[in-house]
């Protein structure tokens, strides 16, 4: 391998860790917190690829759409849980799973019935279609480079947030005893209402870097999903440190694993090492809970 393809694949290995860790970390702080388990996130991550295709037919500054859909995706995120998830906060994994399962057949179905079955295609503006030399001899494409800069910066704001703020000691004490949190007078319906729509803007901003990457199809929420659920487990549920970490290094395994072995060993990467961590750290690699 050259080393061209080496820096080339390692940024595109940060970048789709990155995108991970964003639905991830929505994820991991609703199951960590909430105690929900909701399949329904990659619809969210979908809904918010669609509203970004949407806006920028309407909205003529690239970043605006991208604003307006990422407030449109977080008002959808808040309904969806007023309406429906907030009757299971209660309830056994398995009602909440059957019933979130369910949401990914109506919601695809409602975004077919709206969009259309044929997938759409993001244009993005002159400015950053390009590519730009980030080493003598190596280009990389100025988007992808974009979207890890992005990533990155909601990486650590979300960081300050959880970590050095009082709502953040609100979510950390939540996921680790929510019973506690309350008894201190933490008010956790509010809590629990913020970070939903925290974590729907965190899956509709990954959706929506995304969509000019590939295509912004029905659907293309349950793949992500997936890939999610590993980082959330193998980071440790309520981490987002552990998922950050996770994410990293999914994205790593994934993406050089595609590029140096054969499809049908490459595809295995992320079992072997979601097989490797669990053997040695059962609850993650840095788990809330004991």
């Amino acid at each position: 391998m050259s080393i061209s393809l080496f820096i080339e694949q390692l940024l595109n290995g940060i970048q789709f860790g990155v995108m991970l860790f964003l639905m991830a970390a929505g994820l991991t702080l609703v199951l960590g917190i909430m105690n929900l388990v909701n399949l329904a996130h990659g619809s969210i991550y979908m809904a918010g690829a669609y509203f970004a295709a949407t806006m920028l037919l309407v909205v003529p500054s690239f970043p605006l759409a991208l604003l307006a859909a990422l407030v449109a995706t977080a008002l959808f995120g808040w309904l969806l849980d007023r309406v429906v998830l907030k009757y299971f906060y209660g309830r056994s994994h398995l009602e909440q799973v059957l019933v979130t399962f369910g949401l990914i057949f109506v919601l695809n179905d409602t975004v077919r019935l709206i969009w259309g079955p044929a997938a759409i295609n993001l244009p993005l503006p002159a400015a950053i279609a390009g590519s730009i030399e980030i080493l003598p001899g190596i280009h990389y494409p100025a988007f992808r480079l974009l979207v890890l800069g992005a990533g990155l910066l909601v990486v650590g704001a979300l960081y300050l947030l959880i970590a050095h703020t009082r709502a953040g000691m609100w979510v950390r004490a939540g996921a680790s005893d929510r019973s506690m949190a309350m008894a201190l007078g933490v008010d956790v319906p509010r809590v629990f209402t913020v970070v939903f729509g925290v974590g729907a803007a965190l899956a509709g901003f990954a959706g929506m870097m995304t969509a000019p990457l590939t295509a912004v199809q029905v659907g293309m929420g349950e793949p992500i999903l997936i890939l999610a659920l590993v980082v959330t487990v193998l980071g440790g549920i309520g981490s987002v440190r552990g998922a950050f970490i996770a994410a990293l290094l999914v994205g790593l395994v994934d993406t050089f694993g595609r590029v140096l072995l054969p499809a049908a060993i490459g595809s295995i990467g992320i079992s072997l090492l979601r097989a490797i961590i669990l053997a040695f750290r059962p609850a993650g690699l840095f788990p809330a809970r004991a």
